[in-house]
């Protein structure tokens, strides 16, 4: 029986090593875990160390980005599909993506699997990049032996999440864009173009226009303490920011975003999509209601809404139907309750939560185009507004000189 040199920690954190004698090197996993000790490396007695990335703590390890992830599972899927087992596919994407992220994760995950471990409890230790919602939805393919078309599903759900995330991103930036320009020209036009023709215009020695002195005023503020508005603009933002960390400003502020104009339709708009879309994924690949409840609100990072689906979970749990505990919240859109009502009826919740998630997808779309239509303009009327201004003052102050050089 071949001897295998080992390096572990146990409980307490200690680390040891020794020389333990097994069969193969996943038999010495096994005796050592059943120790008690988490093995870090497993290797021959010739010295040579077999386990390096597989076995390296999984906190090292670098969490994939949602593409990443998305690729690794639809090839994991493909691979499955075609008939290879579970190691074995793991195996080919390890070897496919020697020069990725990728290569790591699936390296840990073919050897926990070679040491007996379930996949989705081997997932559980690559935390940073398999949430809860993946691992349970792996879990209930592996239960019900349909793991394949599982992670299949979960790429779809993937792809949409990802989708809603890039379109409400999109939709946000440009006005951000467009909003942050116009201040930074707001800026320019009163720190150094108003000034020389403030200037200018003071050598006449005439009285200028109202408008065109309120505007050398401003600008000559903005000169002379510019910097003490930059100050004044970065202490509110640390103060701000300061609040939000406390537990009461974090709520505060997250309902506060769900309330503001325009904006924040579109952020209800995508929760409710969101959240109605990993409900129906969990539910139609067997997982309860109520389990299901938990894990989304486990990733919820909004405290506001957080706390509603706390709420909602706890009636569930205690016998009311989903649509009645989000009816009692009194947050959700009445329309969410009615076909969820109507799939409690038939029997059919899954359905329902899969046709008011495209609902409010829907809605998530129009609501965008609303945001894109009204924002837009509006800045860009704002800009053109101080612009004129800026043009009118000038332009009334030069007439105002010209016109007393004339009479003289």
């Amino acid at each position: 029986m071949p001897d295998f040199n080992y390096k572990a920690t146990a409980v307490d954190g200690v680390i040891s090593s020794g020389v333990i004698s097994s069969k193969t090197r996943s038999e010495a996993y096994r005796t050592l875990r059943s120790r008690g000790l988490h093995p870090i490396s497993v290797g021959e007695s010739n010295g040579k160390v077999v386990a390096d990335q597989a076995a390296q703590d999984p906190s090292q390890l670098v969490k994939l980005s949602t593409s990443q992830l998305l690729f690794f599972t639809e090839e994991l899927a493909e691979l499955l599909e075609a008939g290879l087992k579970l190691e074995s596919a793991l195996k080919v994407i390890e070897q496919r993506q020697e020069k990725s992220g990728i290569q790591p994760i699936a390296a840990r995950l073919r050897q926990r699997v070679r040491d007996g471990f379930n996949f989705s409890a081997a997932l559980q230790e690559c935390n940073k990049t398999f949430d809860s919602l993946y691992c349970n939805l792996v879990a209930a393919g592996e239960a019900s032996g349909a793991l394949p078309q599982i992670l299949k599903r979960q790429c779809a759900y993937l792809t949409l999440i990802e989708d809603l995330r890039r379109r409400v991103i999109s939709s946000l930036l440009y006005p951000a864009i467009v909003f942050t320009s116009a201040i930074v020209l707001m800026f320019v036009f009163l720190t150094f173009l108003v000034p020389q023709l403030s200037v200018l215009l003071g050598k006449t020695g005439q009285k200028l226009p109202v408008i065109t002195q309120i505007l050398i005023s401003v600008s000559q503020f903005f000169a002379a303490w510019w910097w003490a508005v930059v100050a004044f603009i970065g202490l509110v933002v640390v103060l701000v920011r300061a609040a939000v960390q406390t537990p009461a400003g974090r709520a505060w502020w997250h309902r506060v975003m769900l309330d503001l104009p325009v904006v924040g339709p579109v952020l209800r708009a995508k929760f409710y999509a969101e959240m109605l879309q990993t409900l129906s994924t969990l539910v139609s690949n067997g997982v309860a209601l109520l389990h299901g409840l938990q894990l989304m609100i486990n990733a919820t990072g909004n405290v506001f809404l957080h706390g509603l689906l706390v709420r909602v979970a706890s009636m569930v749990g205690e016998g009311t139907s989903l649509a009645s505990a989000l009816r009692k919240v009194g947050f959700f859109p009445p329309v969410m309750m009615d076909i969820l009502s109507v799939g409690e009826q038939t029997g059919d919740i899954a359905g329902a939560l899969d046709r008011a998630a495209r609902r409010f997808d829907r809605d998530l779309t129009t609501r965008i185009g609303h945001l894109t239509t009204l924002v837009q303009p509006a800045i860009i009327l704002l800009v053109a507004l101080f612009v004129g201004i800026v043009a009118y003052s000038m332009i009334a102050g030069i007439l105002t000189s010209v016109s007393s050089l004339k009479t003289r």
